[in-house]
């Protein structure tokens, strides 16, 4: 498989797995109702930066790294795991809260930046996006790729992350889906907390079994 056709493999692969429901997808959709459609957006923009990092990283061997020292990658699993509890958590206590936009004009700027961080945080805090990164790369990417390459695939990573997220967010800031979600706020965000902490408990106790 030639460089061009292993890169367009990978950038396929990757599209199929942003698209796979998770944490990061969870998050995305319920700034966009829940938020606004800025913050949805900037969720996104975070995840596209998340995707960066690990295609960075992918590219310098992280999978070989992760693979050889395997406390290394436990000890990823059990403090990404931790942050999606910890978010869960954060996520049930204010479910019963209702949302406030007297002042989302003056705080726009300032909760866009916030939603951007959790976006990022929420990326980098699943070693299991890490892990599938790197095994896509060590599998399909040549053993000595080209220059180009490495210019190539981080913004071409970036598109793929930001610009699913984008849509999730654009699609789910429409105005009958918040108007859904305002009617039945607690309960939607109890699910998904509770989603979301589902897989941080799922990644601690899994975090010294290898393959899962």
């Amino acid at each position: 498989m030639n460089a061009t056709t292993a890169i367009a493999t990978i950038l396929a692969t990757l599209l199929v797995g942003a698209m796979s429901p998770g944490p990061s997808f969870i998050m995305v959709a319920r700034n966009a109702i829940g938020l606004s459609r800025r913050d949805g957006l900037a969720t996104a923009l975070g995840m596209g930066i998340g995707g960066v990092c690990f295609s960075s990283l992918a590219l310098v061997g992280l999978y070989s790294l992760l693979q050889s020292v395997e406390w290394l990658y436990a000890g990823l699993k059990v403090a990404g795991g931790a942050y999606l509890v910890y978010m869960a958590t954060r996520i049930w206590r204010g479910a019963a809260t209702p949302l406030e936009f007297k002042n989302e004009r003056a705080a726009g700027h300032e909760n866009a930046r916030k939603s951007f961080w959790i976006g990022l945080s929420t990326q980098l805090s699943n070693p299991k996006t890490a892990i599938f990164y790197g095994s896509i790369f060590a599998a399909l990417l040549p053993q000595h790729p080209p220059l180009w390459a490495y210019f190539t695939l981080p913004p071409a990573v970036f598109t793929i992350e930001a610009g699913w997220y984008t849509v999730v967010a654009l699609c789910f800031s429409s105005r009958r889906p918040r108007e859904i979600y305002l009617s039945w706020k607690t309960g939607i965000d109890r699910i998904a907390s509770g989603a979301i902490a589902a897989l941080g408990l799922r990644l601690m106790f899994t975090a010294f079994k290898r393959g899962i």
